[in-house]
């Protein structure tokens, strides 16, 4: 049986990530709270397959949240998009839509002794979902983990009953390895839970495909992917 000589991964604390369409940063209620309450407010469907939510008003979600994050030592990160796509000649950037946060993601389940982490509690706004801001987010949260924390294993875990969650998990990069039967009781049901995963191993090739595909020169004028994440995959899965 081979040793690893392995040594502890770092626990993730907070931290500042930046992209070309996106920055992560560690979310704070009182800057972060409101503009991801108006992101959210109105989109109850959003909370389905979350374990807290809906939400009358912001104060009770971002309090929820707040105890939430603290119980379960978990590191929850504001997503903050930017404008997409190439300036336009003569267009004027909209400020009022800068810097505001529309959606958060954690890092939880944390071991840093065995080297294993999870990306999960992730809520993207309407504004967010199928976005370059998005696959960034992850992209950056996935390079984090292996680049400069050093773990080997980057869990995903859902509902087994929330297909787009397990097509973003496999569209992200994480193999299907199973079904946890009965692993939780969320809202009061029974849940069975898919569990995907990510290795060190497998990340350089990952983190080739999420390059390529956020690389300005895979959109068009209009913005539209000319390869998707999935076929770029394939050719540097090859």
């Amino acid at each position: 049986m081979k040793t690893l000589n392995w040594k502890p991964a770092l626990a993730p604390g907070p931290v500042t990530l930046r992209g070309r369409y996106v920055t992560l940063e560690s979310l704070d209620v009182e800057r972060h709270g409101a503009s991801i309450w108006e992101a959210v407010r109105g989109h109850d469907e959003l909370w389905n397959w979350l374990a807290h939510g809906p939400y009358l008003n912001a104060e009770k979600m971002l309090a929820e949240i707040d105890e939430w994050r603290q119980a379960a030592s978990s590191v929850v990160l504001a997503i903050i998009p930017r404008e997409e796509g190439p300036p336009v000649a003569g267009a004027v950037r909209d400020k009022s839509r800068e810097d505001k946060a529309k959606g958060w993601a954690s890092y939880m389940r944390i071991e840093p002794a065995h080297g294993v982490i999870e990306v999960g509690n992730i809520l993207f706004s309407p504004e967010l979902k199928r976005t370059r801001a998005a696959t960034e987010a992850m992209y950056l949260m996935a390079g984090h983990v292996f680049d400069h924390l050093g773990y080997r294993r980057y869990e995903w875990k859902c509902n087994a009953l929330n297909e787009p969650s397990r097509r973003a998990a496999q569209r992200f990069g994480f193999r299907f390895e199973g079904i946890f039967r009965q692993h939780m009781v969320v809202k009061d049901i029974s849940r069975d839970t898919a569990w995907f995963a990510m290795l060190d191993h497998e990340w350089p090739a990952r983190k080739q495909a999420f390059e390529a595909w956020l690389d300005p020169r895979n959109f068009d004028e209009q913005g539209k992917q000319r390869k998707s994440l999935a076929e770029i995959q394939a050719l540097t899965h090859a």
